[in-house]
């Protein structure tokens, strides 16, 4: 691209406005003034709308170690920060105690990188000012850099007929002297973060032992067995043969089958009840008696109807009525409406159609479907290779999960077994094949993907900016050079708003996709997302999206892309001189995702923005009763962009204006703690069994990012033609894949099962339930020491049983409140049962 003024005032060397410290102001200035409003807003939303801000406290019975937020605006903030780890693990899980604890481990690191920014690398790159060579013409890089001392470069910056780079060979080494400090800085910021992940890991794994080891829930108990031979697929013969390995009593063996027909009928026998439900709301006419204050006011009350008197209903009728309004955030209130139609299409190809009594209609639907339910749960169905064994005690299961069980290979394998809630019944039906070819073919497809965002963002990536305007539309391209604020709006803002919608969007998509590959678990689900996720947004935002699309103009890359690819010294440099150029889009970046939209996601924006939608949609109580549900905490959403950023602020490190990103980073994760601590504990509610596996996921992605560092400061040290120092970072890339090798053989097994002498020891561990306990006989008035001691899984599966759902679900009746109706022609009441389906 032609740095040419007249048209393109920004230039080639300053995409996206990156040189210029007016546009980050301006992203400073736009993301702390959405921040503070989300954050004002939440402050006065908090108090008022506790079922929406404090859902988990008020629903969930393991949030009773939890302190009592204060109602006043800011008075809730000190109590939150002072919250202790303890009291996390203690009232959310492993899980929410590791994901926070990589937040503490990011500021560790990042504290000790930004003063070393600050107080070293900034003072040095401020006396050693680089030299940049004009474009010899010939396609080669226009950025390789030589350096020099300032004397030196203002007598060079006066003359004007200055072409050639400043080069003395025999001072070079002198003037690059400075260049060792990446070679030290590599070093010990490499040195740091391992030693961060060890020492970490290692307390992870001690409070993860002593916290599991003591717990005695049916999960912990239960071995998953696959690879069953079909001599073996009875309940009887899977319990003999564990009992033979004398490893500990069998309490129960569910052999899972093909229970795919009874799945299908549950399936439709759900929408059916909501359908019939929907019929009965638009026949009875419904009004709110009154707001309830636990929701959005958004829910005013419609226009009063007749009331009805209940004790004038036969008490045969009245008995079965749902009178509990607190389980019901609707009273309904019939009218006078006439009973709604359904079309119903036959005859060939559906081309003909009936209109008949909805209600009745769905009523028979329903009575058919629960007939035919009741007949298929006698049914004998084909047993599959898959079971879960339930063991009288907790250090059995693990004796049986770490023990090889069977000499045939993929035959009779125990793993880990997911809690009862966490099983994707419809998934344990399917062949081992079957799940193998889904899985290959999502992640097929998922590379097809990645081809397809490449292709997407690279020409997305190179317009987003004036210079790559003026190619395709000179007119908008000078009318945004003749303003100045909208000129810079352009290049900082639109990049930065477009990430952040992909970064949004797309894990919708691969949450969807990791749910189609057949896994037995909501947990091995969230993994996956998690590592699709990560995929996305490391190699198609950071490499494609910035570097590729971004090295020196979109249009200019076309254009010399084939000679850069004659030289392969010109493709390091390109990469290394956007690396280096793009380091005020990546501060852009941190500052609106930290200031910007850290606090919109306190507010939790969405649900908010959703709920009005929700609301036109809804009709019956249980519409209503689900839109004042507390929303699900995914850590496949979150997890990804964050250890993306932590890696982004360790590959600029030792960079110059380093300490910008390291700045904006540590703001980032002292903000993002805050934020998900009280998501985390008091709003929402994430559902899996707590086992603290996501952080060898979090450390592996550190390792390959601290690779990629490395490589960028080697990359940075050839660009400036010291070679030898950038030979010197081959040594540290291959100690840290020897460190990565070791890392994963020795702590992977401890933050996958649980040590037998952990399990010896448990006896005598309260971690997690001394708190639990405390909190329960204070609230309760009871003395320490007569109250049931439970973790948080242990009470949340407390009376849970390994059965699917579609076998033991009580087949309950249309959710209504006080419905009464006749027919047209006066006949009898319709009596609907009106317990709530589970």
């Amino acid at each position: 691209m032609k740095n040419n003024t007249s048209t393109c005032k920004s230039g080639s060397d300053n995409l996206w406005g990156t040189k210029e410290p007016k546009n980050t102001w301006i992203q400073i200035y736009l993301s702390v003034g959405l921040g503070l409003w989300a954050f004002l807003t939440f402050c006065f939303l908090r108090p008022r709308w506790k079922g929406l801000y404090a859902a988990r406290k008020k629903q969930s019975s393991q949030a009773t170690a939890l302190p009592e937020l204060p109602d006043s605006f800011f008075g809730w903030i000190l109590p939150l920060w002072r919250i202790t780890e303890e009291q996390v693990l203690a009232s959310a899980g492993l899980d929410a105690y590791v994901y926070l604890a990589f937040f503490k481990m990011a500021i560790k690191f990042l504290l000790v990188t930004l003063f070393f920014a600050l107080v070293v690398i900034k003072p040095v790159h401020d006396t050693h000012k680089p030299l940049d060579r004009p474009d010899n013409g010939n396609g080669t890089s226009p950025n390789n850099t030589m350096i020099a001392p300032p004397s030196t470069l203002e007598h060079l910056e006066a003359r004007s007929d200055w072409v050639t780079p400043f080069y003395i060979p025999g001072d070079f080494e002198y003037y690059t002297d400075y260049l060792w400090m990446y070679l030290v800085f590599a070093y010990f910021f490499t040195g740091l973060i391992m030693y961060l992940i060890v020492s970490e890991t290692r307390r992870i794994i001690e409070v993860r032992q002593e916290y599991l080891g003591g717990q005695t829930t049916i999960t912990d108990r239960t071995v998953r067995l696959s690879g069953i031979p079909l001599e073996l697929r009875s309940e009887d013969k899977i319990k003999e043969f564990i009992e033979e390995l004398e490893i500990g009593k069998v309490e129960s063996v569910i052999l899972c089958r093909n229970w795919r027909e009874l799945d299908d009928r549950i399936i439709q026998r759900s929408s059916v009840v909501r359908k019939l439900e929907e019929a009965w709301t638009v026949h009875l006419g419904k009004r709110r008696a009154e707001r309830s204050l636990e929701t959005l006011p958004l829910v005013q009350p419609h226009p009063p109807g007749p009331e009805i008197d209940v004790e004038e209903s036969p008490a045969g009728e009245a008995s079965h009525l749902l009178s509990d309004t607190e389980r019901s955030p609707d009273y309904i209130i019939p009218y006078s409406q006439r009973r709604p139609m359904a079309k119903i299409w036959y005859g060939p190809l559906k081309l003909r159609y009936r209109n008949v009594d909805a209600i009745n209609y769905y009523e028979e639907k329903l009575r058919r479907l629960d007939d035919e339910i009741r007949i298929l749960r006698k049914k004998d169905f084909e047993a599959t290779p898959l079971a879960f064994v339930t063991l009288d005690s907790v250090p059995s299961a693990q004796m049986a999960i770490q023990a090889v069980l069977d000499s045939s290979p993929l035959q009779l394998l125990a793993n880990s077994s997911p809690s009862p809630s966490d099983v994707v019944w419809s998934n344990t039906y399917l062949s081992r094949s079957k799940r193998m070819f889904r899985a290959w073919s999502i992640t097929a497809f998922i590379g097809l993907l990645t081809v397809f965002w490449t292709i997407l963002l690279v020409p997305i990536a190179g317009i987003l900016n004036t210079c790559s305007i003026h190619e395709v539309w000179p007119a908008l391209a000078d009318a945004l050079d003749a303003h100045e604020v909208l000129r810079s709006l352009v290049n900082t803002q639109l990049p930065t708003l477009a990430t952040t919608l992909l970064n949004v969007a797309v894990p919708f998509l691969y949450d969807w996709l990791s749910n189609q590959q057949g896994m037995i678990s909501q947990g091995d689900v969230e993994l996956s997302v998690i590592s699709k996720n990560f995929f996305f947004t490391f190699f198609n935002f950071f490499i494609v999206f910035t570097i590729l699309g971004t090295a020196s103009g979109f249009f200019d890359m076309l254009e010399r892309f084939g000679q850069q690819l004659e030289n392969a010294s010109s493709i390091a440099n390109a990469l290394a001189t956007a690396l280096r150029d793009l380091l005020g889009f990546y501060t852009n970046f941190i500052i609106l995702q930290g200031f910007g939209l850290f606090p919109l996601r306190l507010m939790e924006f969405g649900p908010l923005t959703l709920y009005p939608i929700n609301l036109i949609g809804a009709k019956t109580p249980r519409d209503y009763a689900e839109l004042v549900q507390p929303p699900v905490f995914s850590y496949g959403f979150f997890l990804p962009q964050t250890i993306l950023i932590f890696i982004i602020c360790m590959v600029y490190s030792v960079l110059r204006d380093s300490w910008k990103v390291l700045l904006t980073g540590l703001a980032y994760f002292m903000i993002g703690h805050f934020v998900h601590k009280y998501q985390l504990l008091y709003a929402m509610e994430h559902r899996q069994h707590s086992t603290g596996k996501g952080w060898m996921m979090m450390c592996d992605r550190v390792i390959v990012g601290t690779v990629l560092f490395q490589l960028t400061t080697a990359g940075q040290l050839g660009l400036r033609g010291a070679f030898k120092r950038a030979v010197g970072i081959a040594p540290l890339v291959l100690a840290t894949l020897w460190f990565g090798y070791v890392y994963s053989r020795t702590y992977r097994p401890l933050m996958k099962f649980i040590a037998l002498r952990s399990l010896r020891r448990a006896e005598h561990s309260d971690l997690g339930r001394a708190i639990q306990e405390d909190a329960f006989s204070a609230e309760r008035g009871f003395q320490r020491g007569h109250t049931p001691r439970q973790t948080v899984d242990e009470a949340r599966e407390r009376g849970l049983r390994f059965e699917n759902p579609a076998l033991v679900m009580p087949l309950d009746d249309v959710w209504i409140v006080n419905k009464r109706a006749r027919s047209q022609n006066g006949s009898a009441a319709h009596s609907i049962n009106g317990e709530r389906e589970t």
